[in-house]
């Protein structure tokens, strides 16, 4: 069981939101380079991203574009 990055976010709030959802949703998800995203204040831009298990990617893909759309 590896992690695989879904995708990239520029901020820590939406990537936790995120990772809610996807949680909900029964898919195991972390934010890695949360706490390096603190450096927003300052113009640095450091995106977080939301990992998932390989094996729950295309699901967690398909919710990812759901919430998008919603």
């Amino acid at each position: 069981m590896a992690l695989v990055e879904l995708v990239r976010l520029p901020n820590g709030a939406e990537a936790e939101l995120l990772r809610g959802r996807l949680e909900n949703a029964g898919i195991h998800a972390v934010c890695f380079d949360a706490g390096m995203n603190i450096a927003e204040s300052v113009g640095l831009l450091i995106p977080v991203r939301v990992m998932v298990l390989d094996e729950d990617l295309g699901e967690a893909q398909a919710l990812l574009a759901e919430f998008g759309a919603g």
